[in-house]
């Protein structure tokens, strides 16, 4: 597994000034890894997580799954079972616009892990959705194999060169 250092996002910001995409969303926290990096693969799904389920239980490789939930906070996308999943396959964390469910849990997964907000509700299980297509959120388009850096500060990414 490739794993990307999690650079501070300021120092980033810095760096690169506005060639480095910052989102606007102000995502609250859940995972045990506060700060984390990774190439960027995606999953664009409405209230329905069974693509998500599908793609953590394969190889991670160090990336980061970011989950275009479209920002609901009906139904929870990700979950103590599937973010297991991700932690056992190698993904370095996942960034979902949307909302997640057993927090208490996260909270102890040495993954990092991102969201709007929490809601008991389960997802839908058809397997709507599409992978690794860019998806757009908070300002800014994240496109598969551009890299994200997430802290406590916020969440950026490199595009590709």
């Amino acid at each position: 597994m490739t794993t990307t250092p999690a650079v501070p996002t300021t120092d980033l910001y810095d760096e690169h000034g506005e060639n480095l995409l910052v989102c606007g969303t102000q995502f609250r926290q859940f995972g045990g890894r506060r700060a984390f990096a990774g190439p960027i693969r995606t999953v664009s799904c409405h209230e329905d997580n069974a693509l998500l389920r599908e793609l953590v239980h394969g190889p991670g490789d160090g990336a980061v799954l970011v989950v275009d939930g479209g920002g609901s906070l009906r139904t929870a996308l990700l979950g103590d079972l599937i973010a297991g999943a991700a932690q056992r396959n190698g993904w370095a964390g996942l960034v979902v616009n949307g909302a997640v469910r057993d927090s208490r849990a996260l909270g102890g997964l040495d993954l990092g892990i991102k969201a709007l907000g929490t809601v008991p509700r389960k997802s839908g299980k058809t397997g709507a959705g599409v992978l690794d297509v860019p998806v757009t959120f908070g300002e800014i388009t994240f496109r598969p194999g551009d890299v994200l850096h997430s802290d406590e500060d916020g969440v950026v990414v490199l595009p590709a060169a």
